[in-house]
């Protein structure tokens, strides 16, 4: 059997003989030069570094152009450390998947050390503020989630585990965001020393978020008396410390059953998978799709990793704030959700299923090709119509990529302004196009609000996505049901919050309000309604 971990590598032959690509670079070489000169530490454990974040420092490595690791830090799910980690001796055995179900298997062992942030570990802890006092630190990488970086709640109070942080100062932070901010006064203290802190997470403005939460607690400490009054400006000095944007993009879903079987197959011994405690699906394995890209603002004060080499495009901020609008609001997330909220509604669980459904594919096709084209943010760097062409060809289609519509649809309240109410809104204020003329993009503003009733089109009921805003919105549509032709549909659809325009003002709202109203006509009115409007 194959072992994952550093004494079984030492069989070259037995895991190239089952197709496995194993680093060519010294291992032991590369962690002794982290230990003595820190270059890259990252937060967030996840598959998404795992699989993306690592492999492309991986693949400097094999080339000899750099000669460092990352040190993962974990500060949310401890368990991760101990259950897909230290196990395997920081390896990881990355397969990604084509949609022609290929498989290309590689040992990802660019993270050469592991570390827990959590109190009752005061060695890992340690060696945190050891590295974030060497001046050879260049960067802190995030991907932490967008909740991560959030410090206050819905009424915009802070959550009782950053005020306690507040409190307590900067010796026992736990939030991330305290955590990270903890580390920098340290090296604010050490010399005030450059580096750059990098959010890797899928939001808007993700580095603003990392930096405003930063500087926040900073401030704070320092009205408490609880730091140096000079450590709010080291912050914010752009010659010392920087909060790149970026735009990160790549599916790393759950371990899936499939890849383990296979990976059992060829011969590799414990490929477990494991739900933590805190619900996080990891193993010692990462399936993720081939398709990757991440964009980063090259604003780095103290150098970087030349990870351009490994197909990461350094660029300016108005670039990656394009790109990411591009994707956002045209070439994929409208798309996704699309399908999300009809494959709910019409029995799938697999969005690869769909892109088999002729009615959907035309559906994702006239949101993206027809009317978000049109209207799309063109970064330059990146090729819209050729961006929708790989999502809808290869990426969504995949079917060894195990992505639901239900998870999908998840917090669509929160999304559907960005995702569909910029197109609309540029539809309205460029010359030669008039909203009235889209179709497509009502029609899945109507799909939701069918959605939100929780009966599929065949009339049988089923579970919601969360969503923060689910009871409002059912409170609209309370009392309707199918066979109904009239509804509160209108007090949903005249939410300005939600969609970012005024629909009814710009000749939408009755629209959408008959596209639902067809779809409440009975069992199968949502397939023949969308049906009538696409094909």
């Amino acid at each position: 059997m194959l072992q994952l971990d550093r004494k079984g590598l030492l069989d070259k032959a037995a895991w190239e003989a089952v197709g496995i690509e194993l680093p060519k670079y010294d291992l032991e070489l590369v962690a002794h030069n982290t230990r003595v000169r820190p270059q890259w530490v990252h937060f967030g454990a996840g598959n998404i570094f795992r699989g993306f974040v690592a492999n492309a420092q991986q693949q400097l490595l094999n080339s000899l152009k750099a000669d460092t690791g990352i040190i993962a830090a974990e500060t949310f799910d401890f368990e991760m450390i101990d259950k897909a980690y230290k196990p395997y001796d920081n390896l990881t055995l990355l397969v990604l998947m084509s949609a022609d179900g290929k498989f290309h298997k590689s040992v990802v062992a660019s993270i050469v050390e592991s570390l827990a942030t959590e109190q009752n570990r005061p060695d890992d802890y340690l060696r945190l503020l050891e590295v974030f006092e060497n001046p050879t630190l260049q960067m802190a990488s995030f991907t932490v989630t967008e909740k991560g970086y959030g410090l206050t709640g819905p009424d915009g109070k802070y959550l009782a585990v950053v005020e306690r942080d507040l409190v307590n100062g900067p010796e026992q932070p736990v939030h991330v965001m305290s955590i990270a901010t903890s580390l920098a006064y340290r090296r604010y203290l050490k010399g005030q020393h450059p580096m750059t802190l990098v959010s890797m997470d899928n939001c808007s403005h993700n580095g603003d978020l990392l930096k405003d939460s930063m500087i926040a607690i900073a401030k704070e400490w320092t009205r408490r008396g609880l730091v140096e009054k000079g450590f709010a400006d080291y912050l914010q000095n752009e010659e010392k410390i920087t909060f790149p944007l970026t735009m990160i993009d790549k599916i790393t879903p759950r371990p899936s059953l499939q890849v383990q079987s296979a990976l059992r197959e060829l011969g590799l011994a414990d490929m477990e998978i494991v739900v933590t405690s805190r619900h996080t699906y990891t193993a010692p394995f990462v399936n993720a799709e081939v398709s990757e890209y991440l964009v980063i603002e090259d604003k780095f004060t103290n150098g970087r990793p030349a990870l351009e080499e490994a197909g990461i495009i350094f660029t300016n901020r108005d670039t990656v704030d394009k790109v990411e609008k591009m994707k956002v609001t045209t070439c994929l997330n409208p798309l996704h959700t699309a399908l999300a909220l009809s494959g709910c509604l019409l029995g799938y669980q697999l969005i690869a299923d769909e892109m088999k459904d002729r009615t959907l594919r035309r559906l994702v096709e006239a949101i993206g090709y027809k009317e978000g084209l049109p209207v799309v943010v063109d970064p330059g760097i990146i090729q819209p119509q050729a961006f929708i062409n790989e999502v809808l060809q290869e990426r969504f289609a995949n079917p060894y990529i195990p992505d639901t519509p239900q998870r999908i649809a998840t917090d669509t309240s929160q999304k559907m302004s960005i995702r569909f109410g910029e197109t609309i809104k540029s539809y309205v204020s460029t010359a030669g196009l008039d909203p009235t003329d889209l179709t497509a993009i009502p029609l899945t503003i109507a799909i939701w609000c069918r959605y939100l009733l929780g009966v599929d089109d065949q009339g049988a009921p089923f579970k919601l996505s969360p969503d923060p805003l689910l009871d409002t919105l059912q409170g609209y549509l309370q009392n309707t049901k199918l066979g109904d032709q009239t509804s509160g549909v209108r007090n949903l659809l005249e939410d300005e919050k939600l969609f970012g325009v005024r629909l009814y003002e710009i000749g939408l709202g009755d629209k959408i309000e008959a596209m639902f109203h067809e779809m409440l006509s009975g069992p199968g009115a949502v397939r023949s309604t969308i049906e009538k409007y696409v094909n």
